[in-house]
């Protein structure tokens, strides 16, 4: 799993190719939280089509989002922190 900063995200053509080269998603961080998740289209249908990525639970947590007026998923937050800590 790649976790980048995102001031990273100024090189375009760098992070097209890490997400290329990537067979995951790769994690953006902002101020030490997950803020992002970018991959390429291939890795997106691969991950669609093996059911790697739960829909459902990704519309839940934009409905809830949008009634609280929160942003963020805490959940993913402590996953990119733990994984910037080891």
């Amino acid at each position: 799993m790649k976790i980048i900063p995102i001031k990273d995200l100024r090189n375009t053509s760098e992070i097209s190719r890490m997400c290329h080269e990537s067979d995951g998603p790769i994690f953006i961080s902002k101020n030490g939280y997950g803020d992002l998740v970018i991959m390429s289209i291939t890795t997106y249908n691969n991950m669609f089509s093996m059911g790697s990525i739960d829909t459902t639970r990704i519309d839940s947590d934009i409905e809830n989002n949008e009634k609280t007026g929160h942003d963020e998923m805490p959940e993913t937050d402590e996953s990119c922190k733990e994984l910037e800590n080891s």
